[in-house]
């Protein structure tokens, strides 16, 4: 079976860029199977064998497969005819129904990935809309498990919902390491000290929720009725998940809003 060529709009930045480096060190293509738009047409990834074009219609033309990764306010500048093409689109807000009408794709794949493709640990909820071969989609789950972990959803509007979810990547637990941090100061430690406990905190104790359910895990610590349970009775005595949830529907607004602005 031949390998199908993919064509990254926006491969050399952030986001596509983490993408490309992950295609070619976890050999889910060859490079020559993978081309990337850059308006120098220069790039470290010609070194490796990635074809790299100037023109964003010249990478589709040459491509099965098109991931658009560029900002959401960018997308009505682009021109493009992708015409009998995938385009897998990483763009928050952008609609389905956008992007055929504006491109000709055969068919979409909205998904939403976050900060930690970076580190090969993000999650990235995808949906199809149009018809969509069962090869191109085992190949859309193996390319998001190149840059951490994916799942496919039924709902368009689950991709909105998500991309406040999961698309904010590290920004929850970083506000939440700041507001530790910020209030451990306040009662006089050290700010240095400050940092690392909340440090340990979210990025080192948090990684036992790896391999326990969370439920479970604050079910016991409440049941023993010590200073943990104490603290985590004030957050819910706050209304801690209902603010969670206010925010996460602030969020999905947002990309529910999309080009309607």
């Amino acid at each position: 079976m031949t390998e199908p060529t993919l064509g990254i709009i926006g491969g050399t930045g952030w986001l596509g860029g983490a993408i490309a480096k992950a295609v070619l060190a976890k050999n889910l293509l060859p490079a020559s199977n993978l081309v990337v738009s850059n308006r120098s047409g220069t790039h470290p990834l010609a070194r490796q064998g990635v074809c790299l074009v100037a023109d964003n219609q010249a990478l589709v033309d040459r491509s099965d497969i098109v991931i658009i990764a560029v900002r959401p306010e960018q997308f009505a500048g682009l021109t493009l005819n992708a015409m009998g093409k995938t385009v897998i689109s990483l763009m928050a807000g952008i609609t389905a129904q956008a992007i055929v009408a504006q491109s000709s794709a055969s068919s979409v794949v909205r998904a939403m990935p976050n900060a930690a493709v970076e580190i090969g640990q993000s999650f990235t909820p995808w949906y199809c809309a149009g018809a969509v071969e069962p090869a191109t989609k085992s190949l859309v789950q193996r390319l998001f498990e190149c840059v951490g972990t994916a799942a496919e959803v039924q709902q368009e509007d689950f991709i909105d919902y998500l991309s406040a979810l999961s698309g904010t990547g590290p920004a929850f637990p970083a506000l939440l390491m700041t507001a530790l941090a910020n209030q451990a100061m306040a009662a006089g430690i050290p700010a240095e000290i400050a940092q690392l406990a909340a440090q340990n905190v979210v990025v080192n104790s948090s990684q036992l929720l790896a391999s326990h359910d969370a439920r479970q895990m604050i079910d016991a610590l409440v049941a023993y009725r010590g200073v943990t349970a104490a603290a985590l009775q004030s957050m819910t005595q706050g209304h801690f998940e209902a603010q969670v949830g206010r925010a996460l529907q602030a969020g999905a607004a947002v990309a529910r809003k999309g080009l309607q602005a």
